[in-house]
């Protein structure tokens, strides 16, 4: 009984052995039976070769009336500089171009699934797509490679830093808005070769992908297609505008507001008063620091502007203002200078006058009793007549003669001391041409302060007006 069952097992242990024997080599046929592929066998299947012209010297279709339509997309992804004076726009883009080659097509079923190859981009024929605006070449070298699909579409892409021209409107600079083109064409190739068409790009996607924007803000990038007439060949464009606002808080900071306050300045000067030079000289300073700020935006605006850009009328506004208030403190000054020499002119000729009369007065009313009076005084106090009343009579003529004396040197006095107050009384007294000029300055503070805030609400209302 023992022996039949250790019998059985050796039979089952063999018949397990010979089980997975039989499956090792099932699997090992199947390992051996499976295709192993490479991208080789692709283009050898192809037979794409730098020595086969059929793909890279002329353009791939099997019908030459047949167009070739190059789809084209645009990715932004920053804005490096806006150059006003020389009207350049940099930016830095992807450039994607897809297109169907008729001479390459296979089955990836046949090829373990490829379904794309990257092969060198001088191997196949290539669209020659250029941008009108481009003004400098890429210095960055193109993509060594591009990419083929089983279904013959091929795609290469590009990342390139563009220097383009860009008309500039600096109308409204500082709060303009810039909105310029990039337009891809065919070199020789026309619309009836190459047709030029599109994917609309999503300005959201460009803004999330914005990797810097200088000193702008990216507002959205629109794309036309139309057909142009260049050396008698009508050819397909497509155009890519990019609009961008500029960001003006700088300038309003460093440009605007000070010139702003060189205008409050020149008005707080009338409270300086007139009769010194210290008002003429601090309007001059200020109307100097105009102009400064004048020549700083002189090299920032470009020369070939269609309309006079707003910052410069506000400009030469503000420093028209400020030669109106200067000339008008030197007419007052010049006023009130001619008052005070009207005045010296006068004081003098009314002194000479009054002295004058007093002599002829004193001439006139008091020459007999000087004259009794020096002769008494000169009689000698022996000529008088003798007795008791002889020293009495000698005693009251000598207090005359002191007493004389006495009250013309008081009377001396009090004359100058009363030509003094009337000097001292008419220099307080405002002349003609003071009181003049006095009107003449507030009536102008009154037309500067007027002139002055109709200008600066015409020129931020316009400046703000987004038909403009």
């Amino acid at each position: 009984m023992t022996v039949a069952i250790a019998t059985c097992l050796e039979c089952s242990q063999s018949l397990c052995i010979l089980i997975v024997g039989v499956s090792l080599l099932s699997a090992e046929g199947s390992w051996s039976s499976e295709k192993v592929c490479a991208y080789q066998d692709v283009l050898d299947y192809l037979n794409l070769t730098k020595t086969n012209e059929l793909f890279f010297m002329t353009r791939p279709v099997k019908d030459y009336k047949q167009p070739t339509q190059v789809c084209l997309e645009v990715q932004l992804y920053a804005i490096l500089d806006v150059r006003e004076i020389d009207q350049t726009f940099i930016p830095y883009v992807w450039i994607v171009a897809s297109w169907y080659n008729q001479h390459i097509w296979w089955n990836p079923e046949d090829f373990c699934g490829i379904e794309t190859v990257s092969i060198p981009t001088d191997v196949l024929w290539k669209p020659d797509i250029c941008i009108d605006e481009m003004t400098e070449k890429d210095k960055a070298p193109p993509s060594p490679h591009l990419t083929i699909y089983s279904n013959g579409l091929v795609n290469v892409q590009n990342d390139q830093v563009l220097v383009s021209t860009c008309r500039m409107h600096v109308y409204k600079f500082p709060f303009d808005i810039q909105r310029c083109n990039l337009s891809f064409k065919s070199v020789v190739h026309s619309v009836n070769e190459i047709q030029l068409v599109h994917q609309l790009s999503s300005t959201e996607d460009t803004h999330a992908t914005m990797r810097t924007q200088y000193e702008w803000l990216f507002i959205s990038m629109t794309v036309t297609n139309k057909t142009v007439v260049m050396f008698n060949i009508e050819q397909d464009v497509l155009v890519y505008t990019i609009s961008m606002k500029r960001r003006s808080v700088l300038y309003i900071v460093n440009f605007l507001l000070p010139l702003l306050i060189f205008l409050c300045l020149d008005l707080a000067s009338f409270l300086i008063s007139d009769t010194g030079g210290e008002k003429l000289s601090f309007k001059v300073t200020v109307t100097l620091a105009v102009t400064v700020m004048q020549l700083i935006l002189n090299e920032i605006l470009p020369a070939s502007s269609d309309r006079i850009p707003l910052i410069v009328v506000y400009c030469i506004g503000i420093f028209g203002l400020m030669m109106l208030s200067l000339l008008e403190t030197i007419l007052v000054m010049y006023l009130i200078g001619k008052d005070s020499e009207d005045k010296e002119t006068d004081g003098d000729r009314r002194r000479r006058e009054e002295k004058r009369n007093d002599s002829s007065h004193q001439d006139g009313h008091n020459g007999e009793d000087k004259r009794w009076t020096a002769y008494l005084c000169d009689v000698s106090a022996d000529q008088a007549p003798s007795g008791p009343l002889k020293g009495s009579s000698s005693l009251s003529m000598e207090e005359r003669c002191v007493s004389e004396k006495l009250s013309d040197e008081l009377r001396e006095v009090v004359k100058a001391l009363a030509l003094l107050i009337n000097s001292k009384k008419e220099d307080r007294r405002p002349g003609y041409w003071t009181r003049k000029s006095k009107t003449i300055n507030r009536a102008f503070f009154i037309f500067h302060v007027m002139s002055t805030t109709l200008f600066l609400v015409c020129m931020f209302t316009i400046w703000s007006d987004p038909q403009e």
